[in-house]
């Protein structure tokens, strides 16, 4: 297994007795670049879409480096040399789906093992973990607030057996943020030496680079940012130079299980990898406005989104940016933000919590007109979900409820349209809201027509009937109310 192409240039001499100093290039432009050199033969600078399953052999083992598709393909090849250069690393591997990575890297593990995984991790990790691995592998688990438990209580946690760390950086949907650094160092620290893998998905490998905190493996599911597009579903694993022999016990598995990704979804997501630092920092931009505008209305409860001074890890957010990432931000705070303002873009997602619940978090996700109820995130278009009935439902109620997953907890995934057309669709959407429970709050009669079960009876006590063809009781009510029009509720509010 080969590592992915180096993206340092070596210095090199314009003339005599001057040299550059080795320069190391950019995240856009390795996503551009690695991985999708110009063909040799035709000189194509868009790399081919290989199709074939097998591949002729000049003799027994004498081949150009590929066998069977299964085994490797030229674009999945590419698209893994891509991942390693803009996640930092050196191994890549790119899987059918999330949920084959996450199959893949537990397997690795063999029986018996624990896994110590942060509490309020996605559901379906959770299903995976709990009655897949747990019952056909005899994997443990424990499942512990990375954030909030002081070093103690992590440490106890921990058991002789355990092998893995699973860290969701920010977690889904709470949105709280580990310190990868602190948890790295904890688990060196004990005997077992478990592995820490960073599911890096949430904020792409744009906005973090767990390899550089000190992780030992960064996980993505590939369908949302990386992609961006809504229509790849793939997962991918990616590994430091430090881990060579995990690395090939991994590119092994990938080929016996065969969980692989086919050659057009390899070619689709290494498109959407080269927008990434494009994409990323649109996303970043409206949902920090629309972070605002959810937290200046008065039908919300709570906003959850890192880049608000109001989330109690901002700081952390801060200052576990990736370089490139803390480039954009310090730049975009320069030209955006007057110096009270400490907000900044961070990814595109967003939890926030209605007032009410369930009946009016329901009613917010079907009035909104470009937030497409849907799950998955991380694509160009804006979607909204409810994670209680949705994305965790496969996690007990009493569980979800521990974790602050309520009826009302919304998750957004801020897509790229217009920045004030997502904050208007958001706006519009809450008041459509709570107008209904508004209408039903004014149709409660108070006053002299209070006096029956007004409009059952005929004549309420002090009010006129007039005689003649436009007569009824409501207008006699209007005008001793003195009021010019009223506004008549439907009749099915009146029980």
């Amino acid at each position: 297994m080969s590592p992915a192409p180096s993206y340092f240039d070596k210095s090199f001499t314009l003339t005599k007795g001057t040299s550059l100093k080795p320069h190391h290039d950019g995240f856009g432009t390795r996503a551009i670049h690695v991985g999708s050199e110009p063909n040799q033969e035709t000189g194509a600078v868009v790399p081919s879409i290989s199709l074939a399953t097998t591949y002729k052999q000049d003799g027994v083992g004498n081949h150009k480096g590929f066998e069977y598709s299964r085994s490797g393909n030229p674009n999945r090849n590419a698209l893994e040399s891509t991942l390693a250069a803009v996640e930092g690393g050196t191994y890549g591997l790119a899987f059918a789906s999330g949920s084959a990575a996450t199959a893949t890297v537990i397997n690795a593990l063999g029986p018996d093992a624990h896994i110590l995984s942060v509490n309020d991790v996605y559901g379906g990790t959770y299903r995976y973990i709990k009655r897949v691995a747990g019952e056909n592998q005899g994997v443990t688990s424990s499942y512990v607030s990375l954030q909030d438990e002081d070093d103690n209580a992590i440490l106890s946690a921990f058991r002789y057996n355990t092998k893995l760390v699973w860290i969701e950086f920010p977690t889904n949907p709470t949105l709280r943020l580990v310190d990868i650094p602190r948890i790295v160092r904890l688990a060196k620290s004990h005997p077992s030496k478990p592995l820490v893998l960073v599911d890096n998905t949430f904020l792409s490998p744009f906005y973090s680079s767990p390899l550089l905190q000190g992780a030992d493996i960064v996980y993505h599911s590939i369908s949302k940012y990386i992609n961006g597009h809504s229509d790849v579903v793939m997962g991918a694993l990616i590994l430091p130079a430090r881990h060579p022999a995990l690395a090939e016990k991994l590119r092994f598995l990938q080929n016996a299980i065969g969980a692989i990704p086919s050659a057009y979804d390899s070619w689709l997501a290494q498109r959407g990898l080269k927008t990434l630092h494009l994409r990323m920092k649109a996303h970043g931009i409206n949902a920090l406005a629309v972070a605002k505008a959810l937290q200046s209305s008065q039908y919300v409860d709570e906003v959850i989104y890192p880049g608000l001074p109001s989330h109690p890890q901002t700081a952390l957010a801060y200052h576990s940016l990736s370089p490139h990432a803390l480039k954009f931000v310090e730049k975009y705070r320069e030209d955006n933000s007057s110096p009270e303002d400490t907000s900044f873009p961070y990814s595109g997602m967003i939890s926030f919590r209605i007032r009410g619940g369930a009946e009016e978090a329901n009613r917010f996700l079907t009035s909104t007109r470009l937030f497409t109820l849907a799950e998955s995130l991380g694509g160009v278009e804006s979607l909204a979900e409810l994670p209680a009935q949705m994305t965790h439902g496969s996690i007990p109620p009493a569980e979800r409820e521990l974790l602050g997953i309520g009826d009302n907890l919304i998750r957004l995934s801020v897509g790229v349209e217009e920045t004030e057309d997502l904050v208007h669709d958001v706006e519009q959407a809450l008041e459509a809201t709570v107008r209904p429970r508004q209408l039903q709050q004014s149709s409660v009669i108070t006053g002299p027509a209070a006096a029956g079960p007004w409009p059952g009876h005929l004549s309420p006590p002090g009010l006129p009937v007039l005689k003649d063809s436009r007569s009824s009781v409501i207008r006699g009510w209007v005008l001793k109310a003195n009021f010019r029009r009223l506004r008549i509720p439907p009749l099915a509010s009146f029980h």
